[in-house]
């Protein structure tokens, strides 16, 4: 039986899988900008706290300004780790994070390097066929040179990931087939033995209308058919 193309995390056929995420591989997730509009929407949404939605009392505070909440950098994150990697990744669920640090304030007009490090990888016990993955993803505020100034979000977490399917060889799947019907002999190998006339044969009823003599079987018959 052939095993279904594994899908990755947006759903398009997968290339990457579990056997290739190994520890010591870093991915680069792109570098992202934050929109005004859109982190003090978020927050309004989300984060409603003053240093996040009131331009005012943010800029006569230490903030100096309104800053991002937390949840919508890493959702930054996030979709930066779906774009870059899950896109392409035979991912499933996700069992959870160890570690989610904001280490300093993001703002308006930041620009972001994104990255995810594997940290380790090993076979699943508790779903078979897939593998778990840790991993840590960083992002770095850039400078006018494009050089990281400061990090800005640390986070630990885990992710479960198909392996790799292996197809059937259909010749060796055919093979025991093959062997078996070429040493069973045929009756054009067996020697004529007379036998004694016993007279007309009546059918069967129980087989009648069946092709093989299996009266529960009939021609129409259906064929059978990415928490640790």
């Amino acid at each position: 039986m052939t095993t279904p193309d594994a899908r990755s995390g947006t759903g398009r056929p997968a290339e990457l899988f579990f056997e290739d995420l190994v520890p010591g591989l870093t991915v680069d997730l792109g570098v992202v900008t934050v929109d005004a509009d859109e982190m003090v929407a978020f927050a309004r949404r989300f984060d409603p706290q003053w240093y996040h939605v009131d331009p005012d009392l943010a800029a006569a505070s230490r903030h100096g300004g309104l800053i991002a909440s937390g949840f919508y950098t890493v959702s930054l994150f996030m979709r930066a780790y779906v774009d870059h990697l899950l896109s392409r990744a035979a991912a499933d669920a996700s069992p959870g994070l160890e570690e989610l640090r904001w280490l300093a304030p993001v703002r308006a007009g930041d620009r972001l390097a994104v990255r995810v490090d594997v940290m380790g990888a090993r076979p699943s016990t508790a779903r078979p066929g897939l593998g778990t993955v840790s991993l840590t993803g960083t992002m770095l505020r850039l400078g006018p040179d494009d050089r990281p100034e400061q990090e800005v979000l640390r986070t630990r977490f885990r992710g479960w990931f198909a392996v790799r399917p292996v197809e059937a060889d259909p010749a060796e799947a055919k093979a025991p087939e093959t062997e078996a019907s070429e040493a069973a002999p045929t009756d054009a190998d067996q020697p004529a033995v007379d036998q004694p006339d016993s007279g007309p044969t009546v059918a069967d009823p129980s087989t009648v209308g069946s092709s093989d003599g299996d009266p529960t079987e009939s021609s129409d018959s259906p064929e059978a058919h990415r928490p640790d």
